[in-house]
Parts: C-alpha cells; structure tokens; sequence
C-alpha cells in the first residue's frame, strides 16, 4: 500500500506534467471582479468543492474507481462542462496525464478527462477510494490556492492557511462522493460557471482558464 500512494502522490503532484499550474478554473477572473484576500479565494474554491467543478470531478472519480464504464464516463464528464474553457482544462490535463502514466507504466492510456483518466489509473492501485478521492481533491485545492498566490498580494504563509482551510471541506466532499451515483452528477455554482465563460474575453489574463 505504501508503494501505491506514493504513485498516487506522484501523479497528482505538481510537478506531474498535466500542466495544471496553467489553469485558474475561472479563480482569475473572479479575483479580477473583486475575490482580493484569502477569506474570498476560500469561500469561491469552497463553494466549487462543493457544488461546482471539484464536486462532478469527485463524483466522476468515484464512479470510475468503482468499475463503471469510463468511456461513457468520459461522455459525461464532457457534457458536464460548464463552458468552453473548463472542457478544454479537464481533456488537456486528462491527455497529458494518460500519456505520462502510459509512458510510466507502459499499459495503454486513452485520453480522457481528468478525473477519469486518474480513476482509471487508479484502479490498479492498492488504495481505498477515498484515499484517493480526497488526494484529488486535494490537488484540485492546492492548484487553485497556487494560482491565488501568484495572482494576488497573497504570501505563502496566507496561502497554506487557505489550503489547510479548506481540508475539512475537501474530507466532507470525499465522503458524499464516495457513494454518490450518476444522477449526483449536478453543479449549483453559477458565479463559478459565469466566471469561466467571461474569462474567455478577458484582455490580460496569467492563466488559460
């Protein structure tokens, strides 16, 4: 087991090379709107842990971890996207990562979107599904709390705080994905949602999404 998580932390590391420093899942555009100090950025990631893009992620995940087809998954997923820039963030970090785990482990990995392409990999792991789930999430948190950093006058020490913050909200999420079925696939976090499809015009922008 103890081989099995340090792949799993590899693979969700930063320095694994999705590429998911590139991405703000429209957190830019919200501190751009006003989303200025660490109480803000944690409530708007807390909110999509819960609600939002962290939470079908998670459920996404979950279900691909348990079995279900993960190319109908995948269709799901796509059509789970809330907008242009959060389907072209979660197929280009899935791509990368099933190439670099293919390379790794020489076992055949479609591209997929991100948290399918994890649970798909996963599966060969010697780990419990909410080990895993709540790592994701983990590295979902710590993505966007980095992006905070580097976006905002937010220094260091202000920005694990926010991420240690939010562990409780990423444990409680883990736990209702763990048995969450397909029809828990749904999303009410609409600021997050209007934030990435008004940061496809934004004029000066640091992250892609």
């Amino acid at each position: 087991m103890m081989l099995s998580r340090l792949t799993l932390i590899q693979w969700l590391s930063p320095a694994f090379p999705t590429g998911g420093f590139a991405y703000s899942h429209g957190l830019e555009q919200a501190m751009v709107d006003g989303a200025r100090d660490a109480d803000a950025v944690v409530a708007w990631v807390s909110d999509v842990l819960r609600r939002g893009g962290g939470w079908t992620d998670a459920v996404l995940l979950s279900l691909t971890l348990r079995g279900e087809d993960a190319d109908e998954l995948s269709e799901l997923a796509r059509a789970q996207a809330g907008s242009a820039e959060r389907l072209t963030e979660t197929m280009d970090q899935g791509r990368a990562f099933a190439q670099t785990v293919e390379a790794l482990t020489g076992s055949s990995q479609p591209p997929r979107p991100l948290p399918v392409a994890v649970g798909f990999s996963a599966r060969g792991l010697d780990l419990p599904a909410d080990d895993v789930i709540s790592h994701y999430l983990h590295a979902f948190a710590a993505n966007l709390i980095s992006a905070a950093t580097r976006f905002l006058p937010l220094g260091q020490a202000q920005g694990q705080k926010a991420l240690a913050a939010l562990h409780p909200v990423i444990a409680e999420t883990a736990a209702r994905a763990l048995t969450a079925e397909r029809d828990s696939l749904e999303t009410g976090c609409f600021g997050a949602d209007l934030a990435a499809m008004r940061h496809e015009t934004l004029d000066v922008r640091i992250f892609r999404t």
